[in-house]
């Protein structure tokens, strides 16, 4: 029979999967995988060559596959013919053209089909049985353009900001003083989807059931609190190891990392070891990376004066001696200078659409959730309600930022004193990068209703009642504190009585890296009498965590204040007497525990983060394939010379991996300008990230974002 015949075998000699066009259609364009990505609930197209036009009877069945043991009950694997377009829940294969002896095929998933890796196979359906010919493997992801997938999200500016920038800016420093930070997201970098999908399979609860927990990989909210489970290291061996103790050895600083990429290529090439060490942004820019990287619209934020509430009180319970030092021991909550997570834009099919859009969700372990360290998806609107009940995790990300600061002077003879101070409201300043711009964006009133209102009074009010008839009565007992320290809540809304003496401390110059520190504590009496106060004065070097590393300043003075006057207390703080236990967090926290002669007592607290200087200016325009000419200024914090310093540069698009760079040696607060050039690869807003790295002081940090324009 000739090849024509329909009796004759009829096979798909050759695929054309036709990269370039669907990773245009899909925005997947910038994956550099061997392998088609596309994204589900829109049509891909295939070029299929076959060994002989298809006769009228014959047509061409598709199996896809995800994941071991793939069925269609569990939604895994899907067996679908060439039939007329159709739109429903159902995979589809669409005939777009047909010549002699090639067939275009367009391929539609549908909208909440499971993400990962598919395999793909073919028969032709005639009178002969067939064995299915394997076409290849293709990766399918969320869809944040589809308006039926669950992360749809509506605005183009918002999904190239939030789905497809592949850096961003992190806020960190203190509410006062906040400061950028670039981060290098990678999400189109080599190997990295890859990565990310190997995050899914490495999930404690795909190692205890595999194809029980890919069926699940359809719905973002049990993706995104697998990964949040995943980018930490506690109970599984995840992608990063925390450390908060301010000594990393046998691994890297948390400040040293300038974006993800390193940080998943060397867990995976280790053989799935957690990195180390990781802080609050670092795992927060890590999960950026993976939940963009799967088609997930997600963005980085950071809460200044952050509570972690260990007890579920909604007070952060600081104990002070009297010199308002913090007693570690007796401190189980804290207020971190600043804490980052992620928001996830998505539906919450399990709550209903009033709670679609931002959910929290952070990867740092700071508390177990249902027995894993994981915090998330909590709607960020049911946090603004105080609807504290609803999955997942509302109660602790509802206390970061709304919780009571209070602080307790602690006796000799284990009694306690409510100290009153007012410089510390939890919940500031809450920031994330504006779409398209560096710009910090503040959306507290995302999270809360503002400060002192009646409606901000009457959503804490609903949450202390849903925060307490969730806990079961049995319960209850468990607020009081260990050692019966603790209150009921409704004692903790009483302030502590305002003292007749105000105190605020003022800088009298800008806090520079390497320079003696200079400020006044200014106290002031409010009475028409004159008192006396006793000041006793304490500083230390802190993590951003405000745990104290070494003490610096102790100090006391008395005052004698006039009627309704006024006096500074001038304060030094040497280079010398900091430089030895300054943190990479390059802060410092201040106290003064103000004793009025009639018993009142004021706590008085000033955090300071020391400044640094670098510039980065590029020399010229910057355009694809061809090398521009980079100049970092750096200038010398300290009052001696320096060697031994390098520049540590790195930009997704701009250069391949790190370049490191030696600066010649400084001399004593030296500027020198240090020039090398970039070859971009990429088109479009770039960021280039410049360090300056010595042993002899924390990493100076700085970036650029550089325009690139495409080759002429």
């Amino acid at each position: 029979a000739s090849l024509s015949s329909p009796c004759s075998g009829i096979r798909v000699t050759k695929v054309d999967w036709q990269s370039l066009k669907n990773g245009v259609g899909h925005h997947t364009e910038e994956y550099p995988c061997p392998e088609l990505v596309v994204r589900r609930g829109q049509t891909f197209t295939l070029v299929l060559e076959l060994n002989r036009p298809l006769e009228d009877q014959e047509t061409i069945i598709f199996t896809v596959e995800t994941g071991p043991q793939a069925s269609e009950d569990r939604h895994t694997k899907a067996v679908f013919q060439i039939s007329e377009p159709e739109v429903g829940k159902n995979w589809t294969a669409v005939k777009e053209a047909e010549t002699e002896n090639t067939v275009t095929i367009g391929i539609t998933s549908p909208a909440n089909a499971v993400i990962g890796r598919y395999l793909m196979s073919t028969r032709v359906s005639t009178r002969r049985k067939q064995n299915d010919r394997k076409l290849g493997d293709f990766v399918l992801l969320f869809n944040p353009w589809c308006p039926e997938d669950d992360v749809f999200l509506d605005s183009e500016e918002e999904r190239q900001e939030y789905v497809l920038n592949d850096s961003g800016i992190i806020f960190r420093g203190v509410e006062k003083h906040i400061r950028p930070q670039g981060w290098n997201f990678g999400q189109f970098e080599e190997d990295i989807l890859n990565i990310c999908l190997s995050i899914l399979d490495r999930n404690p609860l795909y190692q205890d059931d595999p194809a029980s927990d890919v069926s699940c990989r359809h719905d973002p909210i049990y993706v995104t609190r697998a990964i949040s489970a995943m980018v930490n290291s506690n109970n599984d061996r995840g992608v990063v190891q925390g450390q908060w103790q301010g000594k990393y050895g046998g691994g890297t600083s948390p400040l040293h990392w300038r974006g993800s990429v390193a940080i998943l290529q060397k867990w995976f090439k280790g053989r799935f070891k957690p990195v180390k060490y990781g802080q609050c942004w670092v795992f927060a820019g890590v999960m950026c990376t993976v939940l963009r990287c799967l088609g997930i619209a997600t963005r980085v934020v950071s809460n200044f004066n952050s509570a972690h509430d260990t007890d579920r009180n909604l007070s952060v319970d600081k104990y002070v001696d009297s010199f308002g030092r913090t007693l570690e021991d007796l401190t189980e909550d804290s207020m971190w200078n600043f804490h980052v997570w992620n928001e996830s834009w998505f539906a919450r099919q399990d709550l209903g659409p009033s709670y679609n859009g931002w959910q929290v969700l952070d990867a740092t372990p700071q508390e177990e959730s249902e027995g894993v360290f994981r915090c998330g998806p909590a709607s960020v609107t049911a946090i603004r309600e105080g609807d504290v009940h609803l999955a997942h995790d509302g109660p602790f990300v509802f206390a970061e930022v709304n919780a009571d600061y209070i602080t307790w002077l602690w006796h000799e003879n284990e009694s306690r004193e409510r100290v009153y101070s007012d410089t510390k409201k939890i919940g500031r300043c809450i920031s994330t990068k504006a779409v398209g711009s560096d710009s910090r964006v503040d959306i507290t009133s995302l999270y809360k209703y503002p400060e002192g209102s009646r409606k901000e009074r009457q959503v804490y009010r609903k949450a202390v009642r849903k925060l307490f008839s969730v806990e079961a009565s049995g319960r209850r007992t468990q607020l009081r504190r260990a050692g019966g320290r603790g209150l009921w809540r409704e004692d903790l809304l009483e302030p502590a009585t305002k003292p007749s003496v105000t105190g605020k401390f003022k800088m009298l110059e800008p806090p520079m890296l390497g320079h003696d520190l200079r400020l006044a504590l200014c106290l002031a009496n409010l009475t028409s009498r004159a008192q006396r106060v006793r000041v006793n004065l304490s500083g230390a070097t802190i993590l951003y965590t405000r745990r104290p590393v070494a003490e610096i300043l102790h100090e006391s003075h008395t005052v004698r204040l006039g009627p309704e006057k006024e006096k500074k207390i001038p304060i030094t703080i040497s280079y010398s007497q900091y430089k030895e236990d300054l943190t990479e967090d390059k802060k410092i926290l201040l106290a003064a525990m103000c004793l009025v002669i009639k018993g009142e007592k004021l706590l008085v607290e000033k955090d300071i983060t020391l400044e640094d200087v670098i510039t980065i200016k590029v020399l010229g325009p910057a355009t694809v394939g061809v090398a521009v000419v980079v100049k970092v200024t750096v200038v010398n914090p300290l009052l001696e010379t320096v060697e031994d310093c390098m520049l540590m540069v790195e930009g997704s698009g701009l250069l391949q991996g790190q370049l490191s760079i030696d600066v010649p040696s400084l001399e004593p607060q030296e500027r020198a300008s240090v020039q090398f050039n970039i070859t971009p690869s990429k088109s479009g807003p770039r960021q280039l990230q410049v360090d300056l790295v010595s042993p002899h002081f924390p990493d100076i940090k700085g970036f650029v974002i550089i325009h690139v324009a495409t080759a002429k």
